[in-house]
């Protein structure tokens, strides 16, 4: 008979660090991997934000610790690593989740929006790449957050989609570098309701209704369903998958109308 056992997509007694854990689809993520029994430390500039979301996961009945970054500093990304090392003994999974966006066109963006955008999406995941490696003594997976601005047209975000962009490239490029004792993916989110954008994207309103439309599953996404794609990434069941970008947009991407 032929056995059809497999590996199981869980994040059990994983010990992971979620960069831009204490909101939207980072937070999502960090909470999702507590739930799932890992311990998670989610870390970000907010020492409220770091505190409350710590509170949640120990709900979870996992470990965790306080400790705030910024990614624009590689001194503070250091001490999360220290504080890893402290609390866990040592890192299995990092998921680098920080963002920033500017709306300004092409003609008219400057060179400080543009500067802060791609320092922060780009050589943010370059700083967490860098940082946290060293801790993940024993092998493990890396999880970047991309986007789909990194292969649609999208008006208003050309430094958002550059940068993107760039975390597509950086990911393939540390996957092979990186190999074979760490994994290096990516997700590439379709619209996403968030705390930050909920608004924007309400049901009702035109911007909505467009994406609804174009979408083939006829809606937009709630954050938490980013939390499986993390999963299966960060998981010893993807073993054997490195250098990829996983889009999760319910076919938005690929749907010519």
């Amino acid at each position: 008979m032929v056995s059809y056992e497999h590996t199981p997509v869980t994040v059990a007694g994983k010990r992971a660090v979620v960069v831009g854990g204490t909101s939207g689809i980072g937070q999502a993520i960090a909470l999702g991997f507590a739930a799932e029994g890992a311990d998670v430390i989610a870390t970000s500039r907010s020492e409220d934000a770091v505190e409350e979301t710590a509170a949640e996961i120990e709900e979870h009945g996992v470990d965790t610790a306080r400790v705030t970054c910024d990614v624009t500093d590689a001194e503070t990304l250091d001490e999360v690593r220290e504080t890893a090392e402290d609390a866990f003994g040592g890192v299995d999974v990092v998921v680098a989740s920080q963002g920033a966006i500017s709306r300004e066109t092409v003609r008219d963006i400057g060179d400080d929006d543009w500067d802060f955008v791609t320092d922060v999406a780009l050589d943010g995941v370059r700083r967490v790449t860098q940082a946290m490696a060293p801790a993940m003594d024993g092998g493990g997976s890396i999880v970047n957050i991309s986007s789909l601005a990194a292969r649609l047209a999208m008006a208003n975000l050309p430094a958002y989609s550059a940068a993107k962009g760039g975390v597509e490239a950086f990911t393939r490029a540390s996957a092979k570098e990186l190999a074979p004792e760490i994994r290096v993916n990516a997700i590439a989110p379709g619209f996403v309701i968030t705390p930050q954008n909920a608004e924007t994207y309400a049901e009702g309103t035109e911007k909505r209704e467009k994406i609804d439309d174009r979408t083939p599953l006829g809606r937009v996404a709630d954050r938490e369903e980013m939390v499986g794609a993390a999963v299966y990434l960060a998981s010893d069941a993807s073993s054997f998958v490195t250098g990829e970008v996983l889009t999760v947009d319910g076919g938005f991407a690929d749907s010519a109308f």
